[in-house]
């Protein structure tokens, strides 16, 4: 069973079915890839000829004049004329399996559970917001890269501690995703931020609301 140190003193059991499977990478991929789609906003837009104003007349008749003809100011070669095949408002997702998602949630935090890249903290050390007591907490942990501190939705205001620190980012467990956890260097938990996504990752908190 894999094992997290507890920063400060200590060490915490991580469940072998989440933090110890083997790296799937193109469900990974897969997952990364619709979660980064899904934050696109997709609102991109260009007016087509018939959107663009003017264009009621032709503009010259069709001959004597030496120029070439024309039926309309709105053509997409005239300058303010529309625009051929420009971008529309469209939306970027596409659909993946629940039971996909945990497994590619597993495998991503499986990756640094073999990497040695997750540690817990015990967050009674930051009964009041303190910048200088989470930099001095970092500040003993051996690594690099990123640090992304994941906490539990009650515990919001320990975030306040994290959130001015360089190279540190603050989740709640529950709006974590595959991107999130791939993209960082570490990955810094509570306890009960552990227990969440150790039981989002396996589906037991899918079961139990099925059950209810």
């Amino acid at each position: 069973m894999p094992e997290a140190p507890i920063l400060g003193g200590g060490t915490v059991q991580l469940d072998d079915a989440v933090f110890g499977v083997e790296f799937n990478g193109p469900l990974v991929h897969q997952n990364v890839r619709h979660e980064l789609n899904a934050r696109r906003q997709g609102t991109a837009k260009t007016k087509t000829r018939g959107q663009v104003s003017g264009g009621g007349s032709k503009p010259w008749r069709q001959k004597g004049t030496g120029r070439a003809r024309a039926g309309s100011s709105r053509s997409p070669i005239w300058t303010g004329g529309g625009t051929i095949f420009g971008p529309s408002p469209r939306h970027y997702t596409f659909k993946i399996n629940r039971k996909e998602k945990r497994a590619a949630l597993r495998s991503a935090l499986s990756l640094h559970g073999l990497r040695g890249s997750v540690a817990a903290f015990d967050i009674g050390t930051f009964a009041e917001p303190s910048t200088k007591a989470a930099g001095s907490l970092l500040k003993g942990w051996d690594g690099k890269g990123s640090i992304l501190v994941v906490l539990a939705e009650s515990e919001a205001k320990v975030a306040l501690s994290f959130r001015n620190l360089t190279k540190v980012s603050v989740l709640p467990a529950e709006a974590v995703g595959v991107a999130d956890v791939v993209g960082a260097g570490r990955l810094l938990l509570s306890q009960v931020a552990i227990d969440e996504l150790t039981n989002r990752a396996a589906g037991k908190a899918a079961v139990a609301e099925e059950v209810s």
